[in-house]
């Protein structure tokens, strides 16, 4: 016996009747291609820095962050990926369930798997340790490869990088 009456049900026929679902076949393009800048690469020496305070699994800012920086660290620029404040959470190689490691669903160790590239890549990953202890973390459950700094280096880091000319990326998200 259904939860819905005749008419709900006659309804919902109408309703999926009125436009075809789906409207494009797979594999129809739906937006234009076209790039509107050139495919830069970095010259000799060229540097980018990438901050993250943003609340990594929760919202694609962090995630994208990453893939920017990568993108980035591939165009030829000496790439550095700082985590601090929530952004720490990202460097965790503790998160997992039922296990440490396994995904609970699609997706699950997305940021993990793509710092991992990064730094696979020749990036070079920094983490707060401030941003850790205000989150519960421990060091020893950093991603291999992610360096710990000190809560000052967040601003000396930007001061650094904005003396050698980098691009500076700071991704936040509320």
């Amino acid at each position: 016996m259904s939860v819905y009456d005749d008419e709900i049900l006659a309804n919902m026929q109408t309703s999926l009747g009125e436009v075809p679902h789906p409207s494009q076949a797979k594999g129809t393009d739906l937006y234009g291609s076209t790039k509107l800048f050139p495919d830069y690469q970095a010259s000799e020496g060229q540097s980018w820095l990438t901050l993250v305070h943003g609340i990594p699994h929760e919202s694609s800012v962090s995630f994208v962050a990453v893939l920017q920086s990568t993108r980035a660290l591939r165009k030829g620029f000496d790439t550095t990926l700082y985590f601090y404040g929530p952004g720490t959470l990202a460097c965790m190689d503790t998160r997992g369930f039922p296990t440490t490691g396994d995904g609970a669903f699609p997706g699950n160790q997305n940021m993990n798997d793509s710092i991992k590239t990064f730094i696979s890549e020749g990036g070079t990953v920094l983490c707060c340790r401030f941003g850790l202890a205000l989150h519960g973390c421990r060091e020893e459950d950093l991603i291999e490869g992610v360096v710990p700094a000190h809560p000052l280096d967040v601003q000396d880091a930007v001061i650094h990088f904005a003396n050698k000319g980098a691009v500076i990326n700071s991704c936040y998200n509320l």
